[in-house]
């Protein structure tokens, strides 16, 4: 077994899902292997046996570790010895399969790492909670955007105090990928997360809205409580491919989130904006190795990211691996969730400090996440102006 970048054995992960013609399973591929802490050793790759199979293959796996079946894969790897067998499984399957396959996981022993959303809807969610507690493994939710340097920097900056009291959030994930009427048919993953059997009772919100209503929660500190939201499809489509909602949250902020898959011409262009009493802060994903930080009656300034910036916090400079001015972006950021989860699992089972949940995401932001989809489309159906986020 070969030692990774710290000296320490490589921890070792399965996959379920992620099989050829699957974006998000390379990425989650390349994001665990980046630090040198992670081995893929098995996987179950695709609900056909043979794609998995050569799948797997193509990955340089041997055929005895590449299963048909999450369900066998989890049977066999168990018989294995406890030096040889997968540690944790990565899911990267449509949502519909979230549930199914981490509760299987758990069951069987092993830590899983679990592409958002956590789940097809929030009762399953909820149940999944439950799962995790009884099996006494960790469950990691990739919220990617958490692992940006600077990211961690504006969080720093709020919860110590540099804004004064936050008063007001914005946050937007533009894209324009299903910009176009005909744009569904033919795309692997345009279908099935269209398609609510799959992807659950929202398109738009549940798959990038999640990810703005979790960096609102994260940078501000604060959790949201209330929706008043609007959602909207292109004609012909049963799921939302845009929606916007103003919200409250537990602190006394208030905000704006948008999400919609219908702008034409962007691509990821994912951004927030934090203001307090005494400033406000600005970070675009797209741009992410700079943070604006904009004081009551002071010039606009700008951090930038680096591993040797002093005036960083400890959880920014962490997460970065070059000097400043080498940009790190959407794979360096998804690798720190899989660097700080490798260590999680090698100090397992300590139990979680303060700063594993910040660094990695669980089941509660994943039960936040679905509540907050539920509210969304409860909230867009409905002439009630405010509408709760419940959580149970």
């Amino acid at each position: 077994m070969q030692a990774g970048v710290t000296g320490m054995k490589k921890v070792r992960m399965g996959m379920i899902g992620g099989g050829h013609g699957a974006f998000i399973g390379e990425i989650h591929r390349a994001a665990s292997a980046l630090d040198g802490q992670i081995e893929l050793v098995c996987g179950a790759f695709s609900s056909n046996a043979e794609r998995s199979r050569l799948s797997g293959l193509d990955l340089g796996l041997s055929e005895n570790r590449i299963y048909a079946t999450y369900q066998d894969m989890c049977v066999q790897e168990a018989l294995l010895p406890e030096d040889e067998r997968m540690e944790f499984v990565c899911i990267v399957t449509p949502n519909h399969l979230h549930f199914p396959a981490a509760k299987t996981v758990l069951e069987s022993g092993f830590h899983v790492m679990l592409d958002k959303p956590a789940t097809l809807n929030l009762p399953e969610a909820l149940e999944l909670k439950k799962v995790v507690e009884a099996s006494g493994k960790l469950l990691g939710l990739t919220h990617t955007y958490l692992g940006y340097p600077m990211v961690k920097q504006a969080r720093h900056m709020v919860q110590s105090g540099t804004l004064g009291k936050i008063r007001k959030v914005l946050v937007e994930y533009p894209q324009g990928w299903l910009s176009q009427p005909d744009g569904i048919e033919g795309n692997k993953q345009a279908e099935w997360r269209t398609d609510p059997k799959r992807s659950g009772p929202s398109g738009c919100m549940g798959d990038i809205g999640t990810h703005a209503h979790n960096m609102a929660e994260y940078v501000s500190g604060q959790i949201m409580t209330h929706v008043c939201a609007y959602m909207g499809a292109l004609e012909g489509r049963v799921l939302d491919d845009d929606g916007a909602a103003l919200f409250k949250m537990d602190g006394g902020a208030t905000g704006v989130l948008t999400a919609s898959q219908i702008c034409t011409g962007e691509e990821n262009a994912m951004n927030i904006r934090v203001y307090g009493e005494k400033g406000g802060l600005e970070w675009h994903q797209q741009e992410p190795n700079s943070l604006q930080i904009k004081m009551h009656n002071e010039p606009v300034q700008i951090m930038r990211a680096g591993g040797n910036v002093p005036y960083l916090c400890a959880a920014a400079i962490a997460a970065c691996r070059t000097p400043a001015g080498h940009p790190e972006g959407f794979i360096e950021a998804f690798a720190n969730l899989y660097k700080n989860f490798a260590d999680m699992i090698r100090r397992y089972p300590d139990a979680l400090t303060a700063e594993d949940v910040v660094n990695v995401p669980g089941i509660d932001e994943g039960i936040r996440g679905m509540a907050f989809v539920e509210a969304m489309v409860e909230s867009g159906r409905s002439e009630t102006k405010w509408y709760p986020i419940f959580l149970a």
